[in-house]
């Protein structure tokens, strides 16, 4: 199983979120199962800035125009970088929660890569993503739960967003594990912590049955 892991979080192994993905990793990766993953730290990654040659390079495909050689170069980066996301079965996010969102550098990696021709295309008919077929797992993490005054229906824009973009690449199998009291009492986020390794363990197994 080839295996895309995006790292979001820039606290390295003091992060919750990435010990949650090891943990999913860990979990999958057996005798039945063999895994081959390809790391990508959004902190580590040089993201092209999505301005000049790359949106001149994204106009001139919408519209039909010829590129321009400086072009042509700055849109072999981000195809190569979306071949990535198309040579893999699951895209596993290891995500923290930023102000109700998702860390910047981890949407400037979505705004690049999410482009007619790389994740998805569309025509008179609609939109189709270019990732059917795919698994995502997110391996979310949160200070904590989101309640009564700010109701996740509303204000999370993290796991949600993530399930959004994986509908817009034609990704339908979304599971999630959610850590949600790293910043409440230690008793109480080491029982939660737990829960959430439990619930990737589940995860893993259930995916190593399919």
């Amino acid at each position: 199983m080839k295996i895309l892991h995006i790292k979001s979080s820039p606290r390295g192994q003091r992060s919750i979120s990435t010990k949650l993905s090891q943990a999913f990793l860990e979990a999958l990766s057996s005798d039945v199962v063999k895994i081959e993953v390809d790391e990508l730290d959004v902190w580590a990654l040089d993201l092209l800035p999505f301005d000049g040659p790359a949106l001149d390079a994204k106009y001139a495909d919408l519209t039909g125009v010829e590129m321009t050689v400086e072009q042509h170069a700055v849109w072999q980066q981000i195809d190569e970088l979306g071949w990535r996301f198309r040579n893999t079965d699951l895209i596993v996010f290891s995500v923290p929660m930023w102000n109700f969102g998702i860390p910047y550098r981890l949407k400037h990696l979505i705004d690049v890569v999410s482009q007619r021709g790389v994740l998805f295309t569309f025509d008179a008919e609609g939109m189709r993503g270019l990732l059917a077929g795919k698994k995502v797992v997110i391996c979310a993490a949160r200070g904590l739960a989101l309640g009564p005054d700010y109701p996740a229906e509303e204000y999370d824009h993290q796991v949600a967003y993530l399930r959004t973009w994986s509908r817009m690449v034609g990704i339908e199998d979304v599971e999630v594990v959610l850590s949600q009291a790293t910043l409440s009492g230690e008793d109480v986020a080491e029982a939660d912590f737990s829960a959430a390794i439990a619930q990737a363990s589940k995860i893993a197994k259930a995916l190593k049955g399919s």
